[in-house]
């Protein structure tokens, strides 16, 4: 049975628009929803007989104890307030993204009297061009690597920048026009600072026209070498659209959202078309998935575009996306132009659709083999060290001082194979002087494995713990 608390909320629902909250025990949010109408969606999923395939709905009746609902004006309104409401309290069974600082972006912020292209952790609202995300450093720090080759703006920072009293060896190699120190055309500069975003916003048709007009006007003033420049920058991007050449497709700007599903697994690509050619393909994972493809692909929507301002023209999904109206208006207004969400069924945008459920199914398989070549390698650790446990999650530490004071222990942690970041603690040692790493390791191992026993959150025992040194300090941590 439904909890009397929430049972007396659900006889007294609105029947507007809004958000909807489950909550479990604690006060702890397991689902966020939203709703044209709530008193109709909710009661929903507790009506005899219903037909709901998700799979949390027949956890509800033993782990719900109270229901929050939230009125909202419009059916925009409830689609934003539950993407902050997901991003707040990460909800058990609500489809979740990785976070937002696991992505880089590339920031050009055109304000600035002598703007730089930098690689950045997340977007701020502050008025700049975000590019991206980037769904691997790899690619991001190679996009920035072309520009600076080809686009000569300054690499340096604000404080190098004002800092500098000569021109640095990026001006020397003729990849920077040394603005730090030298009297430059700022008007020059400014235009390639709009060729850069061209580049990157994938509208290379307007730009190989800019770009070859200019070489043409160059050589015929006889400015050899400022000719020079702009036919290398004409040769990268004619290079990249020949890369990225798409048969058939219009000369518009779509993403196309395809997905593989097994289970409870999602991979979920994102095909990105600029001007009719593939400008991008991204893969993003998606696990414990407990509500249906077409809610799924949905909740993935608002997560991964509400917060951006650089939107296509359209995107191409291939189920139908409830309240789908919301979402266009919400993402047209972030883009100040019309952004439409479109489900086709032939021609060219439907080979598209498929083009990108192969590009996640490929994404999937290749994750699930590097998942089982995991396992194998984590059974053949056990194996070899005769453990009864499987080492998923590793703890490595190391004692670190500075002429015997200063004394400092670090931990880092890996996770199935991968670094934990969030997991990596760092200790000063208190209670011993003089450089005894035998008695520091003590000390911070008591330490952390005291936390670990209490059960504190995020301080979890690890499977394996690894301790730099010799045998003295093995003996130090079997004693802990």
């Amino acid at each position: 049975m439904v909890a009397d608390v929430a049972q007396r909320k659900l006889d007294k629902l609105p029947a507007s628009p809004g958000v909807y909250v489950f909550h479990g025990s604690d006060g702890k949010v397991l689902y966020v929803g939203k709703a044209r109408s709530l008193r109709n969606r909710v009661r929903s999923y507790f009506q005899a007989g219903s037909s709901d395939l998700r799979a949390f709905v027949s956890r509800l009746e033993r782990e719900l104890t109270d229901i929050e609902t939230f009125v909202t004006q419009t059916d925009k309104e409830a689609a934003l307030l539950e993407n902050q409401l997901i991003k707040s309290h990460q909800p058990k069974y609500n489809v979740k993204l990785r976070d937002d600082k696991e992505y880089l972006s590339l920031r050009l912020d055109a304000k600035k009297r002598w703007p730089r292209l930098e690689v950045v952790r997340r977007p701020k609202p502050d008025g700049a061009q975000y590019f991206g995300p980037y769904h691997s450093a790899t690619s991001a720090r190679q996009t920035l690597r072309l520009v600076n080759r080809y686009f000569q703006l300054r690499t340096c920072t604000d404080i190098e920048f004002r800092m500098r009293s000569r021109p640095c060896l990026q001006h020397q190699i003729k990849r920077c026009p040394g603005p730090c120190v030298l009297d430059i055309d700022e008007v020059e500069y400014h235009s390639q600072v709009a060729n850069v975003a061209r580049f990157l916003d994938g509208r290379h048709g307007e730009l190989v026209s800019d770009l070859d007009a200019r070489m043409k006007g160059a050589s015929g003033e006889l400015e050899y070498e400022r000719a020079a420049v702009y036919r290398d920058q004409l040769r990268a991007v004619e290079r990249a659209q020949e890369e990225q050449r798409v048969a058939g497709v219009q000369k518009s700007d779509q993403d196309v959202i395809g997905f593989h599903r097994q289970g409870d697994q999602v991979e979920v690509a994102v095909l990105s078309m600029r001007g009719g050619r593939l400008f991008s393909v991204r893969t993003l994972p998606l696990r414990r998935v407990a509500v249906p493809n077409d809610e799924m692909l949905g909740a993935f929507l608002r997560q991964h575009y509400t917060d951006r301002t650089s939107l296509p023209d359209e995107l191409l999904v291939p189920v139908t996306i409830e309240m789908s109206e919301a979402l266009e208006e919400l993402l047209s207004e972030n883009r100040k132009r019309r952004v439409r969400i479109v489900e086709p069924k032939r021609g060219a945008k439907a080979k598209l659709l498929e083009l990108a459920r192969e590009n996640a199914e490929h994404a999937f398989i290749e994750k699930e083999r590097a998942r089982e070549d995991l396992e194998a390698r984590l059974e053949e650790l056990q194996r070899q060290l005769r453990s009864s446990v499987l080492p998923r999650r590793i703890e490595c530490v190391d004692i670190s001082h500075t002429g015997g004071e200063e004394t400092v222990a670090v931990f880092v942690a890996l996770q199935d194979g991968a670094p934990a970041k969030d997991r990596y603690r760092s200790f000063h040692v208190k209670r011993v002087s003089g450089g005894d790493d035998y008695a520091a390791m003590y000390e911070v191992l008591m330490r952390r494995l005291r936390r670990g026993k209490n059960q504190e959150e995020g301080w979890e025992l690890p499977d394996l713990l690894v301790v730099d040194g010799g045998k003295g300090q093995l003996k130090q941590a079997i004693e802990v």
